[in-house]
This record gives structure tokens, C-alpha cells and sequence, in this order.
């Protein structure tokens, strides 16, 4: 009885984990490498707007929320944030921007009905017994991807520095915590700058 439920934690600790990093945010940066970041102490927002081209249906809120964010995230690597671009080391904007996406997904008819050990299972294993005609389960979801870039700008040559994304699907979770998942986003992008 006690290795019968081990085996059943084990196993909802597992689905648990995998559904959980389905929606992580995809994270990556490019650098342009003629420029020497090493020295940077300083930063300033490249403009008062601090956005670059905001869309027209920005949510204001939002838009505090990530400036405040990628403020704090830059604080915490040890820059200085000043007001003035021109004195600064480097300069920062950023956008964002979402999309509605479609996913679509074909299964084997026995994929789901808990007979048989998954998909493709007897047109794999017994060479196609059911043919072409074997019936499929089409499943059609819609959701929402998010995506953050922040560029960082040489002040002293006026060249682009460093470019950070984040993509992420937008859950009903970060809906309902927005703060939450703009610091976790924000953090991951800058933790990327060097």
C-alpha cells in the first residue's frame, strides 16, 4: 500500500512539473559584439516615453508595471539609474506586444479513451491493421502569447548594445497576477545582460 501510493505521488509530482513548464517564457539575447559592456555603471531610459512605439491599446497600467520592473531589474544588477541619456553609460527602451495564436492537434481516436498504451498505438504496433481509415480527434485551441523586448544602447557610440526577448503563452494565472508575471518575465530577459 505504501509503494502504491509513492508511485502515485511520484507520478502526479511529474505531471505536475511538465505541465507547469509548458508555459515558461522562451528567453534569449543577442549582442552586438563591437560594443564593450564591461564598464557600465549607469543607465537612463533612451526616452521620456520609455516605450518604443507603444501600441495604441496599451493597457497604461501595464505599461507602469514594466517600466518599474525594468527599472528595479537593472538596480539589481548593480547599474545606477540616472535622468539624464547623454551622462549615462547605456541607454533602455523596450516594447511588447501580444498575439492571439491557434494551436491544432491531431490524435489517433484511441489516444484518449485510456485503452491501449497511447497514440498510434495499433496503427504503429501492428503494422496499420486499421489502415488510413483508423478515425482522428482534431482539438483546437486558442490562447494569447506575450513578448517583451528591452534594448540596451551605447550612449558614447549611439549603437545598439544588446537585445533581450522573452516570449510567453499568457495564462489565466498571469491574468490574474499580472505584477507577478511581468517581474518574473523582466528578470529573466535582464538576467541575460552582461
Amino acid at each position: 500500500m505504501i509503494n502504491l501510493k509513492r508511485i502515485c505521488i511520484a507520478a502526479l509530482v511529474v505531471v505536475i512539473a511538465s505541465c507547469s513548464s509548458t508555459y515558461e517564457a522562451n528567453v534569449d539575447f543577442d549582442k552586438n559584439t563591437k560594443v564593450d559592456t564591461a564598464n557600465y555603471k549607469t543607465f537612463a531610459w533612451l526616452t521620456s516615453g520609455k516605450i518604443m512605439a507603444p501600441a495604441e491599446d496599451i493597457n497604461p497600467v501595464m505599461k507602469v508595471r514594466v517600466d518599474e520592473e525594468i527599472e528595479q531589474a537593472f538596480i539589481a544588477k548593480g547599474y545606477q539609474l540616472i535622468e539624464d541619456a547623454e551622462k549615462a553609460d547605456f541607454a533602455i527602451s523596450y516594447t511588447v506586444g501580444n498575439r492571439d495564436k491557434i494551436k491544432v492537434s491531431n490524435y489517433p481516436a484511441t489516444y484518449n479513451t485510456g485503452f491501449g498504451w497511447g497514440r498510434g498505438y495499433y496503427g504503429g504496433y501492428y503494422g496499420g491493421m486499421y489502415g488510413s481509415s483508423m478515425a482522428t480527434e482534431t482539438r483546437v485551441r486558442q490562447y494569447t502569447e506575450g513578448k517583451l523586448a528591452i534594448d540596451v544602447y551605447d550612449v558614447k557610440t549611439h549603437q545598439p548594445a544588446w537585445h533581450g526577448w522573452a516570449t510567453k503563452r499568457i495564462t489565466s494565472a498571469d491574468k490574474e497576477a499580472p505584477s507577478a508575471a511581468i517581474k518574473g518575465v523582466v528578470n529573466q530577459v535582464v538576467a541575460q545582460f552582461n
